[in-house]
């Protein structure tokens, strides 16, 4: 009998549930888990948007340099005198939600300047790199707060 009776107050004292004190902890832990996590997070994402907006810039980089081999120009195509157009970036929405790529002025016969733009929560939250923009010589640029070596 004693067994019996002992072995229903472990029972019950195990359906009680957590303390205040148990329940305090974990709710700490938790916090200080999010504290660390969500702004490493948060950098993440922005690093990774800026990598979409370099890929896009080199990718239309390569675009301008095979339309110079075929047309031996950058700025119009010699038979039917049309502007060049950009094509869309290959990483879709990663970059234009984020970013906007364009040239900055018109390319010329022999030259062009790319750049990507940041938008909306981009603009404020990227400030190390800023606007990045590379040219027809391959020369990198950004207008943030980092240098071209840590942006590119």
């Amino acid at each position: 009998m004693t067994s019996h009776r002992s072995h229903a107050f472990v029972s019950s004292r195990r359906a009680q549930g957590f303390t205040l004190v148990e329940m305090i902890i974990v709710v700490l832990i938790i916090s200080v888990l999010a504290a660390i996590a969500y702004p490493a997070y948060q950098n993440h994402v922005v690093k990774t948007r800026r990598e979409a907006a370099k890929g896009c810039l080199l990718e239309m980089q390569q675009f301008m340099e095979r339309y110079y081999t075929t047309n031996l120009r950058y700025d119009q195509t010699m038979a039917g005198g049309i502007a060049v157009a950009l094509p869309p970036c290959q990483a879709g929405q990663d970059v234009t939600n984020f970013y906007q790529v364009a040239f900055d002025g018109a390319p010329t016969r022999t030259t062009y300047n790319l750049r990507a733009v940041p938008q909306g929560r981009q603009a404020t939250v990227d400030t190390y790199c800023g606007t990045m923009s590379i040219n027809n010589r391959g020369v990198k640029g950004e207008t943030g707060t980092q240098t071209v070596d840590y942006c590119w």
